[in-house]
C-alpha cells in the first residue's frame, strides 16, 4: 500500500508500507562537486517552483513472514530536487526497486524490463503511446510533433523506422530499446520521473549514452529524476547529482546457505546409470536360425508357400472382418478429415500464446499508467485479431476443403469457414484465460495443450458419445468440449443430402443415416445451432477473462491492505510502553 500527495509548496511527500524480509538504512550523499562545468548556471535558469521537489521522511517498508513483521526499509529519509538526477545504489536485495515502488505512486515510472510491442517501429510505438497518453484537447498534429520531438531528445532519430527487437524479430539494440521505453514515459513531460535500473543489460558506452540523455533532459526542463542503478561506470557515476546509498544490515548466515546448497542443490552424481542395464538387455541381437523340418516332410518353394498362406487368409473370417472395416473406413474418411480440421488445425492456434503473454505485459504497464481499461483491451484485442484469424481460416480452409473433394457448393464452404474461424477465436479466448492465470508462456502452452487434448478426446470422434463413460467424461466434459459442436456442425454440413453405397452391396444409405448410426450425431437441431453455441462460448470465455483479471486485481488490493493493517498493528504494539 502506498499513498502520495502534492504539498502546497510543490513538494511531493510519500509514506509507504510494503513488504520484504530485509532491513536497510539510507542516507543522502550530496555529490562533492557539480558533475558539469556549467551546472550552477544551468540550474539558476529556473527556480524550484518550475519543478517538483520530492521528499520522503521516516519511510518504512515491512513484510509479514511467518506471521512476523520484518522490515525491508527502516526509517528512510531523503529528497530529490528539480533539475537533478538522484541515484539510488546498493547491493542486490537492499531494496532499491522497493524504494522506487514506494515513492512512485502514480508518477511516471520506467520499469527495469523493456516491455514493448516488438512488431512496431520506434515511430509507431511512440506515436501509439502519444495518442494514448496525451489529452484529447491536443490535435493529432500536435501529438505527432510531441512524439517526434521526444524521439529526437532521446537521440533515436536515426532509428525511427527500425522495428523493436524481440524473441522473433531482430531490430533495436538494448540501449535503443531502453531509450524507447523512456521516450514513451516522458511524452507527457512529467516533472517527476522514476527509472528502475535504466542501464541494466547495457555495456558501458550504451549506459553512458542513455544516462547522459536523461541528465540533459533533467537540466533542460527542470525535471526531477530518481533512478536506481546497480554498478555504474565511473563516467556514468560522474553524471549523477546526488547519491542515495542503501546499506544492507542483515541477510543471513553464509555458512548456512553453503551447507544448504551442498546438501540440496548439488548431490554427488551416481557412478553408474541404471538405464544402461536396460539398454543392454533390450538391444541384444536376434538369432537367425533355420527351422528344421520333420522327417519325411515335403519341400515346397517360396511361391507355393505364399499362395497357400494367401488362400488360407482369404477364406478366413478375419479377411471378411477386414473387408468390412475397410468399407467403414472409406465411409468415415470424410468425418475423419473434418475432425482433423476441427481439432489439429485449431490446436496450432496455441502457438500464438507467447505473443499474447507479451501483449499482456504491455497491457499491464499501460493500465498501470491509466491509459485505458480492461474492457478496452479485450475489445481492441478482439478487433485486431479478427482479420488475421479470418485469413488463417479461409486460406488453409479452402485448400483443405476443395482438395479432398468435400461438397463444392459455396454455402457449404462458407459454413465450414465460419465454424473454423469461430473455433480459432475460441482457442484464442482460452489462451487469454490461461495467460491471466499462468503468466509464464511455457507453462501456459503446456496447460493449454493439456486442456485442448482432454476436450479433443471427448469431442465424439475417438470415443463415440454413447460409448463415453457417463461420470466426468460424458457429463459434463462432452458438453463442455467445443470439439463436440465443431465436429457435429462439420458433419451436418457435409453429410446431409449425400448418399453412399452400402458396404454389403445392397442399395445405398443416406448421409442422415450415417450421422445417426455411425457418428451418433443429434439431428434434432440444425447445424446453425452448433455454430451459435460456439459463438456463445467465445463470448463466455472473453467475459471469464475479464472476471479473472478483475478478481486478481481485487485480491492484490485486499492482500496489500491486510499487510498494511498488520504492519500498523505491529508498530503500535512496539510503541506501547
Amino acid at each position: 500500500m502506498k499513498t502520495g500527495s502534492f504539498a502546497s509548496d510543490d513538494s511531493f511527500s510519500v509514506a509507504a508500507d510494503r513488504s520484504f524480509p530485509f532491513t536497510t538504512t539510507t542516507q543522502i550523499i550530496p555529490h562533492p562537486s557539480p558533475p558539469h562545468d556549467n551546472y550552477n548556471s544551468d540550474y539558476n535558469n529556473y527556480n524550484d517552483t518550475d519543478g517538483v521537489s520530492l521528499t520522503w521522511e521516516d519511510l518504512w517498508v515491512t513484510a509479514s513472514v511467518g506471521g512476523k513483521a520484518k522490515h525491508i526499509l527502516h526509517g528512510v529519509t531523503g529528497y530529490a530536487r528539480p533539475g537533478e538526477v538522484l541515484a539510488i545504489m546498493g547491493p542486490s536485495g537492499s531494496g532499491k526497486s522497493t524504494l522506487l515502488d514506494a515513492l512512485a505512486g502514480v508518477c511516471e515510472y520506467v520499469t527495469q524490463d523493456d516491455i514493448l510491442m516488438t512488431t512496431l517501429t520506434v515511430r509507431e510505438a511512440v506515436y501509439y503511446s502519444a495518442h494514448l497518453q496525451l489529452p484529447d484537447t491536443m490535435t493529432s498534429a500536435a501529438k505527432r510533433f510531441r512524439a517526434e520531438t521526444t524521439i529526437k531528445e532521446m537521440g533515436l532519430q536515426d532509428a525511427v523506422n527500425t522495428r523493436i527487437s524481440g524473441w522473433a524479430v531482430n531490430g533495436l539494440s538494448g540501449g535503443q530499446k531502453r531509450r524507447v521505453s523512456i521516450c514513451m514515459e516522458i511524452l507527457t513531460r512529467p516533472k517527476l520521473l522514476f527509472l528502475d535500473e535504466p542501464t541494466s543489460g547495457l555495456d558501458s558506452a550504451a549506459s553512458y549514452h542513455v544516462m547522459s540523455r536523461i541528465v540533459g533532459l533533467a537540466k533542460h526542463d527542470g525535471r526531477t529524476v530518481v533512478a536506481s542503478i546497480h554498478q555504474p561506470s565511473s563516467e556514468v557515476f560522474e553524471l549523477f547529482h546526488n547519491l542515495c546509498l542503501l546499506a544492507l544490515l542483515s541477510y543471513g548466515n553464509c555458512l548456512f546457505w553453503s551447507e544448504f546448497f551442498t546438501c540440496n542443490g548439488f548431490p554427488c552424481p551416481s557412478l553408474t546409470n541404471p538405464s544402461d542395464h536396460y539398454l543392454r538387455t533390450v538391444n541384444k541381437d536376434f538369432e537367425d536360425k533355420d527351422i528344421e523340418q520333420g522327417p519325411g516332410a515335403k519341400s515346397i518353394s517360396v511361391e507355393e508357400s505364399i499362395n497357400i498362406l494367401v488362400n488360407s487368409y482369404q477364406s478366413s473370417d478375419t479377411f471378411q472382418e477386414v473387408k468390412h472395416k475397410v468399407a467403414e473406413m472409406c465411409k468415415n474418411s470424410r468425418g475423419s478429415m473434418l475432425m482433423f480440421i476441427a481439432a489439429f488445425l485449431t490446436f496450432m492456434a496455441i502457438g500464438g500464446f507467447p505473443s499474447f503473454v507479451e501483449d499482456m505485459k504491455i497491457f499491464q504497464r499501460e493500465r498501470l499508467n491509466g491509459h485505458y481499461g480492461l474492457t478496452s483491451f479485450v475489445i481492441g484485442n478482439t478487433l485486431s485479431s479478427t482479420p488475421y484469424l479470418a485469413l488463417i481460416s479461409i486460406v488453409p480452409g479452402a485448400m483443405a476443403y476443395y482438395l479432398v473433394g468435400l461438397q463444392k457448393s459455396f454455402d457449404h464452404f462458407v459454413y465450414f469457414a465460419l465454424v473454423l474461424f469461430t473455433c480459432m477465436m475460441l482457442v484464442e479466448s482460452l489462451m487469454m484465460i490461461f495467460a491471466s492465470v499462468v503468466p509464464d508462456f511455457l507453462m501456459g502452452i503446456i496447460t493449454g495443450a493439456g486442456i485442448q487434448g482432454v476436450m479433443m478426446l471427448n469431442g465424439g470422434f475417438f470415443r463415440l458419445p454413447h460409448d463415453l463413460p457417463k461420470p466426468v467424461w460424458r457429463y459434463p466434459m462432452f458438453y463442455v468440449a467445443f470439439h463436440r459442436y465443431a465436429n457435429q456442425g462439420f458433419y451436418k454440413n457435409e453429410f446431409i443430402g449425400l448418399t453412399f453405397p452400402n458396404s454389403d452391396g445392397n442399395g445405398t444409405i443416406t448421409g442422415e443415416e450415417v450421422l445417426r448410426d455411425v457418428w451418433q450425431v443429434n439431428l434434432s437441431y440444425s447445424k446453425w445451432v452448433d455454430l451459435a453455441v460456439l459463438l456463445g462460448m467465445v463470448v463466455l470465455y472473453r467475459f471469464l477473462f475479464l472476471f479473472i483479471v478483475k478478481i486478481k486485481e481485487n485480491l492484490k488490493s485486499s492482500v496489500g491492505a491486510c499487510l498494511m493493517v498488520q504492519s500498523q498493528q505491529a508498530q503500535l504494539i512496539m510503541e506501547q510502553p
